[in-house]
């Protein structure tokens, strides 16, 4: 099984929405990349994800209708 690349946008939408995040870009700074996540806002960003890459598994493994 080939392992293909989250989509990027996807990622930063959920790290704002579940995480508070304003970017996953390294800036270079300690006080601005990293950050205390609540174990819940984690969990629900895993939750949200792993939905995320669900939808997209049975997208694809859906035959296409005529």
């Amino acid at each position: 099984m080939q392992t293909l690349p989250a989509p990027t946008d996807l990622l930063e939408q959920l790290a704002r929405e579940h995480l508070g995040l304003q970017t996953l870009e390294t800036r270079n700074s300690d006080s601005l990349d990293f950050s205390d996540v609540a174990v819940w806002a984690l969990k629900s960003a895993l939750e949200a994800a792993y939905q995320a890459g669900y939808k997209a598994g049975s997208a694809a493994a859906t035959p296409p209708s005529d």
